[in-house]
C-alpha cells in the first residue's frame, strides 16, 4: 500500500469514527425552557379533549417524530387565555391507545416523554384524554411547535392536575388588572383637564 493509499484509508477511517462516535443532536435550545415565558408568548392556551382524527395517517403504522400527516380534532373544554376561541381546534399529531404524562413535578420545564426522541415536539394524544395545549396562531390555524422542548400540549391527569392549577395562576397573575386600567383612565382625564 502506497503512502497516498494509506493516508486516504487513515482520513476515510477518521471521518467515519466521527460520524459513529459523534452524538445525534436532533433539537438543542438555546436557553432554558420557561414555563412562564412559554405562558406568556402562547397566543392561546385551552384545556381540550383529544377526539378523533380530521385527517388520519397516510400509513396507520408509520409513526414519525416530525410534524405528522394526520391531523387530530380535540374538544375545546376550558379557555384559560385568548378571544375569539373555537370550540374546535384541530392540530397535527397521531392519535394513541397509551397515556404520556410528564414525568416532572409542575411547573414543568420539559416537554412530556413522547417528544424527547426527535423532533422537538410530542405529537401523540391518548384518544378521550384532556391536554393542556398552548397554542400560537389564531382563528382556526395553530400550531403547538413554536417553544421547542417546552410543555405546551401536556395531558392532564384530572380537571385539577397540578400543572393545569399552575397554568391557570400564571394566566391570572400575566393578565392585565383592572385596577390598572382605572389608573390609567384617571391620570388621563387628569392630564385632560390640565390641558
Amino acid at each position: 500500500m502506497n503512502r497516498s493509499t494509506l493516508s486516504r484509508t487513515v482520513l476515510g477511517t477518521n471521518a467515519l469514527l466521527v460520524f459513529v462516535v459523534a452524538p445525534a443532536q436532533p433539537c438543542s435550545i438555546v436557553r432554558p425552557i420557561s414555563p412562564s415565558e412559554m405562558v406568556r408568548s402562547a397566543d392561546v392556551i385551552v384545556r381540550a379533549i383529544a377526539v378523533q382524527y380530521a385527517i388520519p395517517p397516510a400509513n396507520s403504522g408509520l409513526f414519525t417524530t416530525g410534524v405528522p400527516d394526520s391531523v387530530v380534532r380535540f374538544n375545546v373544554v376550558e379557555v384559560l387565555k385568548g378571544e375569539t376561541v373555537p370550540e374546535e381546534v384541530v392540530l397535527h399529531g397521531y392519535l394513541t391507545a397509551r397515556d404520556d404524562f410528564n414525568d416532572q413535578k409542575p411547573p414543568y420545564t420539559f416537554v412530556r416523554p413522547g417528544g424527547r426522541s426527535g423532533s422537538c415536539f410530542a405529537n401523540s394524544y391518548r384518544r378521550g384524554a384532556e391536554f393542556l395545549l398552548m397554542l400560537q396562531g389564531s382563528g382556526t390555524s395553530f400550531t403547538i411547535n413554536w417553544y421547542a422542548l417546552g410543555p405546551v400540549n401536556e395531558q392532564l391527569r384530572s380537571s385539577d392536575d397540578l400543572w393545569l392549577v399552575w397554568v391557570r395562576q400564571e394566566v391570572k397573575r400575566e393578565a392585565p388588572r383592572p385596577i390598572r386600567r382605572l389608573q390609567s383612565a384617571a391620570l388621563g382625564a387628569i392630564m385632560k383637564r390640565r390641558g
